[in-house]
């Protein structure tokens, strides 16, 4: 029986404890964390014979050192505990590793890039169970990979549909999808993974390790990467049409007068699609080359184009009060998502940003204020550098509130006062600052836009 240490004691630590239990393995999840409801969580997985130490951090200098680590998502795979550990020999994988321990027989569509993920990685879930396969999302998206994991064990999955951070590629060097898709690289997570090029690697390795390979070719970066590939077996998608594509048509995915084409078959008109902004269509290209590969009928495809409405906290329509539309686009947690999400609404806009700020080049998103806002509410700890930025380009409209429930109520006066379309969530920076996920920003943000209807 082997001893497990796991690192964090949220969802995908949890699920990873439950799987090695069943399997008979002893467990021991360490969160450096303490509070009330760990405390709770401690006591309930005591029964199943977990063992939890909260405020802890792993003892790699005792007689009884693990067999192997597992390290949630959310852990830097660099933190000197794990480079002793892997210096000492000893096994250190993520959990999302150890969930494809358990779910290899199963053929997986892996799902990474910086912005797009989890709209593309929803739009394949609904083809793929519109044409009758059975699924369901984990990852990033849904449920966490070991949770899967575990009810595969009494009801197993026909595919597994997961959306992939670089976190958790970073420590999962042999996950190894069916299919993989790209959907963009720009900068991020920089302060994790400190140069762009070691980023670039971490998301190209699942590409490598992937059977077959399917990319955004309008992504600048991705177009100018696939310039150079060798790699084979890559579906290449454009909106701009098959002029565009990289590589053989027959491969290809592109919108062509107006309509969806894949593999050169006609498969929609774009029309049917309600999503807004042109990253969406992207979004769909891929999804729809991922069900094509993965077997899914044309008609099931259809079906879902003409019928979903997008993701949680992603440009996500909450209400409209007084002909102004309120949207969530919480998940924007960098300046390129938020530039996106900017760039989709209509204008005039009030925009809310703020929070735990991120690196990254900022202009895009600074142009397309100066060219859709005519208010910007700050919050969070970013609030004085975005007003430092605002002011280095001669932006004057921005206001600092600091708090959602301020944003929200000065937002709707300012928005029937200048006449603004849009109230828009969209942060441009990680939550952590005043919440514990981009989830828990987005919820409290829908909650109060429904209170002061």
């Amino acid at each position: 029986m082997g001893n497990v240490n796991i690192i964090g004691l949220g969802k995908s630590g949890i699920a990873a404890a439950k799987i090695l239990r069943k399997k008979n393995h002893e467990v021991t999840i360490y969160d450096s964390s303490t509070s009330e409801s760990l405390e709770k969580i401690k006591n309930n997985l005591a029964q199943e014979d977990i063992l939890v130490k909260l405020g802890q951090t792993i003892d790699l200098n005792t007689q009884h050192q693990p067999d192997l680590i597992v390290v949630s998502p959310g852990v830097a795979y660099d933190i000197p505990i794990l480079v002793e550990a892997r210096n000492k020999g000893i096994k250190t994988i993520g959990e999302m590793e150890l969930a494809w321990q358990y779910l290899k027989s199963y053929p997986w569509i892996g799902i990474t890039g910086t912005n797009g993920k989890t709209t593309t990685t929803a739009l394949i879930e609904a083809m793929l169970k519109a044409g009758g396969i059975k699924t369901s999302a984990c990852g990033n998206i849904g449920y966490a990979a070991c949770e899967l994991a575990l009810s595969a064990m009494e009801n197993p999955p026909e595919w597994v549909v997961a959306e992939i951070s670089s976190y958790q590629i970073e420590s999962s060097a042999e996950l190894s999808p069916k299919i993989g898709v790209w959907t963009t690289f720009t900068p991020d997570h920089l302060a994790r993974h400190k140069t762009l090029e070691n980023y670039r690697q971490i998301k190209a390795s699942l590409l490598q390790r992937s059977n077959a390979k399917i990319l955004n070719g309008d992504d600048i970066y991705l177009h100018n990467f696939g310039l150079n590939l060798d790699w084979k077996n890559i579906y290449w998608t454009s909106i701009k049409g098959k002029d565009f594509l990289l590589g053989d048509i027959e491969k290809g995915v592109y919108l062509e007068d107006s309509w969806i084409v894949a593999f050169k078959e006609l498969i929609a008109p774009i029309s049917l699609f309600k999503m807004v902004g042109k990253h969406n269509l992207q979004n769909l290209l891929m999804a729809t080359a991922a069900a094509k590969l993965a077997g899914v009928t044309k008609s099931s495809i259809v079906e879902t184009i003409s019928s979903f409405t997008g993701v949680s906290h992603r440009l996500e329509l909450i209400t409209t009060i007084n002909g102004i539309d309120y949207i969530n686009d919480s998940k924007a947690t960098n300046y390129d998502a938020a530039e996106v999400g900017l760039d989709s609404v209509k204008s005039p806009v009030i925009l809310i940003a703020g929070g735990e700020a991120k690196e990254g080049d900022d202009n895009a998103w600074i142009n397309k204020i100066k060219e859709k806002c005519i208010s910007v509410l700050l919050i969070g700890d970013a609030a004085d550098l975005f007003a430092e930025k605002l002011e280095k380009v001669g932006f004057k409209e921005y206001e600092i509130v600091k708090t959602m429930d301020k944003a929200i109520s000065r937002g709707k006066e300012l928005a029937e006062e200048k006449k603004a379309k849009v109230v828009l969530l969209s942060p441009a920076c990680a939550s952590f600052d005043q919440y514990s996920s981009f989830e828990h920003r987005g919820d409290d943000f829908r909650e109060i836009c429904l209170k002061i209807k």
